[in-house]
């Protein structure tokens, strides 16, 4: 099973042949400026289509209290890269309103059921970010 940096290198390397469909979802990478670093920073990402040319991620971190480093990164700056398959594009990162994850929510368990449980296992409330093709 493909993970981490094993899972980023063989999605670039295939234009996601390899890692777009894994353990009965879809992952898109999101490449993040580091905070602190600069640096580029990739994730790869369950993901959902929404609207005309936006994509839904969740910044669960698997329920843990604190937000994933990648949330922070887009928090202070949201523009982004995005590749889907063979598809890179610039993006800007955006947290969905509470009315949005409302309607969003249910599609992204349905990508990953788990969710659910990771937002019992925290007071925090997981955000769900919109990834808007600039």
């Amino acid at each position: 099973m493909l993970f981490g940096q094993q899972h980023v290198d063989r999605y670039r390397a295939t234009d996601g042949e390899e890692g777009h469909e894994w353990q009965g979802t879809q992952t898109l990478l999101l490449t993040t400026t580091g905070r602190k670093s600069g640096e580029p920073r990739t994730m790869p990402l369950i993901y959902a289509p929404v609207g005309e040319d936006a994509y839904a991620i969740v910044a669960s971190k698997g329920g843990y209290d604190e937000h994933p480093a990648w949330y922070m990164n887009l928090s202070e700056q949201p523009e982004v890269e995005v590749q889907i398959k063979g598809d890179v594009f610039k993006a800007v990162a955006r947290t969905a309103s509470a009315e949005e994850k409302a309607e969003i929510w249910p599609t992204m368990t349905a990508e990953w059921p788990a969710y659910d449980e990771y937002q019992q296992k925290t007071e925090r409330e997981i955000p769900v970010v919109v990834l808007e093709r600039a």
